[in-house]
């Protein structure tokens, strides 16, 4: 046995040198309990990861201008849509959480009624002005307007933020006086007092994965990853965050 401290040191040094560098690319809804999660995968892994945080317009462009990642982090759909554009892997998509969309007001202002349709209809036509998003719950809040049938009466309020600015950051500094965005971004932005999720009967609930990029350079580190980020142990990070695990 007396090469057994030998034998160690190799497995040691076998150990650094396999560790890897991991590239991810992802958008903000999942952003806090992903950074938990990756420092807990960082400490028992041994590998580093690398993360770029953004709006999904930003993703795409990025995507599209041929930056290559290990994994992208985005709605499902749009997940699937970069991998018909060749940009992720068929069958890596993987799901991670869920998030409803949710509208919080500045830290100490008085909280709206958004409990139910006709109450969230009656606090839109109330409100100054309304903030949104470039992403997910962007999108669909311009169709939710329609829906409820203000569209027309709400326009001349809305703000929307630029991609990779949360809607958070106008609701704090009082650019708008109510704000919609995933209840992931919103519930706990600083500055920000949550109102509340939108009443089920017009609610959307949008899905969050991970997908291999087709230009991977470390593809079994990433999805070591993937698999940590996915796995029963990490539901408490997503729980307190506001999502609900995929």
């Amino acid at each position: 046995m007396k090469y057994a401290p030998l034998i160690a040191a190799a497995l040691l040094i076998s150990g650094v040198a396999e560790a890897a560098d991991i590239k991810v690319l992802s958008t903000q809804a999942t952003e806090e309990a992903y950074k938990e999660l990756v420092a807990q995968f960082e400490k028992s892994s041994g590998h580093k990861v690398s993360t770029i945080f953004t709006g999904t317009l930003d993703v795409q462009k990025r995507l599209a201008a041929g930056e290559t990642y290990d994994l992208i982090i985005m709605a499902d759909a749009a997940v699937d849509d970069q991998i018909k554009l060749g940009k992720a892997v068929a069958g890596s998509r993987v799901n991670l959480a869920k998030s409803a969309v949710g509208a919080g007001v500045k830290a100490g202002a008085p909280k709206p009624d958004i409990s139910s349709v006709d109450a969230l209809k009656k606090t839109l036509l109330a409100a100054k002005s309304i903030g949104y998003s470039t992403g997910p719950s962007g999108v669909y809040i311009i169709s939710m307007f329609d829906k409820l049938g203000v569209g027309t009466e709400v326009k001349p309020k809305l703000t929307q933020t630029p991609t990779g600015v949360f809607v958070g950051t106008i609701v704090a500094n009082g650019t708008v006086e109510i704000g919609f965005q995933q209840v992931s971004e919103m519930s706990q932005f600083p500055g920000v007092d949550y109102v509340g999720p939108l009443p089920s009967a017009v609610q959307q609930v949008t899905t969050f994965s991970v997908g291999a990029h087709t230009a991977a350079k470390e593809p079994q580190a990433a999805k070591a990853l993937v698999n940590f980020l996915s796995a029963p142990a990490a539901a408490p990070a997503y729980k307190k965050r506001g999502l609900d695990p995929a």
